[in-house]
């Protein structure tokens, strides 16, 4: 079992959930977060005075697949979230010891 952890900018949360529908997959978590990379945020102008905007809103998506899952979800949440724009995001995969479902008691591939 993986973990599928994707950095997105929050405009793309339909396609990509979507996508992620098309492949199968039941469940998905969203957080919004800040945070920067290589754009290193930008400067905006509010009421006539500029300000530099350091953490840029993003949104954090946490997928639970089975391990032969796990490419094909990377490759469609990359699909559907890519602009070619700097700041696009990232997505990282962990590997999952276990896994539970509270109700049920089920565990790993089943409890996803």
């Amino acid at each position: 079992m993986k973990i599928v952890l994707a950095i997105i900018k929050p405009f793309k949360l339909d396609e990509v959930r979507d996508a992620l529908t098309t492949l199968g997959v039941h469940g998905l978590t969203v957080t919004e977060v800040k945070g920067y990379g290589r754009q290193k945020g930008h400067t905006e102008i509010y009421r006539g005075a500029e300000y530099a905007v350091s953490f840029l809103p993003k949104l954090k998506l946490e997928v639970a697949v089975a391990s032969e899952q796990a490419d094909k979800v990377v490759e469609a949440i990359a699909a559907a979230a890519k602009t070619g724009q700097i700041g696009d995001g990232k997505i990282f995969v962990y590997p999952i010891e276990q896994a539970v479902r509270i109700r049920t008691g089920e565990t790993d591939t089943e409890a996803l």
